[in-house]
C-alpha cells in the first residue's frame, strides 16, 4: 500500500479534520440555544448562541484555510475538492450573517436567527460529511 506524500494529500490531515469536526457541535449548540430561547425567552440563551456562533466561525474559518491549502496542493487528476471548499465558504459566509443577526437585541434576532442557525448547521453537516469522507475529491 503506497501513500501519497503530504503535498499531494487530498484528504484532510488530523488538524484539518479536528477543525472541521469542531464546527458541528458549535453550530449545533447555537441552534439548540436558539430553540431554547424561543421556548423560554431567557436572554442568556441568545447570548450562548452568539458565543457558540463566534467559536464556530473561528473553527470554520481555519478549516476553510486548510481546505484551500489542500485545494492548491491536490493533483488535478485526483479530483480537486472544489465542492467541499465552496460548501465551507458558503457555511462561513452564512455563519457570519447569522452572527450579525444574533448581534441584534435578542427579541429582534428571532425568528431569522433560528432559521439561519438551522441552515448553517445543515451546511456544516454536508461540508463535514464530504470533507471527511474523501477530502471532497470523490
Amino acid at each position: 500500500m503506497t501513500t501519497l506524500p503530504a503535498y499531494q494529500r487530498i484528504t484532510p490531515g488530523p488538524l484539518h479534520a479536528t477543525l472541521l469536526a469542531g464546527t458541528v457541535p458549535l453550530f449545533l449548540g447555537a441552534l439548540l440555544s436558539d430553540i431554547a430561547y424561543t421556548q423560554t425567552f431567557q436572554i442568556q440563551w441568545a447570548n450562548f448562541a452568539s458565543w457558540l456562533i463566534a467559536g464556530a466561525l473561528v473553527f470554520c474559518g481555519l478549516a476553510l484555510l486548510c481546505a484551500l491549502v489542500n485545494l492548491v496542493r491536490a493533483e488535478r487528476k485526483a479530483g480537486a475538492p472544489v465542492l467541499y471548499v465552496l460548501l465551507l465558504l458558503v457555511t462561513w459566509i452564512l455563519g457570519l450573517v447569522n452572527a450579525f443577526q444574533h448581534a441584534k437585541d435578542a427579541y429582534a434576532a428571532m425568528p431569522a436567527g433560528l432559521v439561519l442557525s438551522a441552515i448553517v448547521l445543515l451546511l456544516t453537516l454536508a461540508a463535514t460529511w464530504i470533507g471527511l469522507r474523501a477530502g471532497g475529491g470523490k
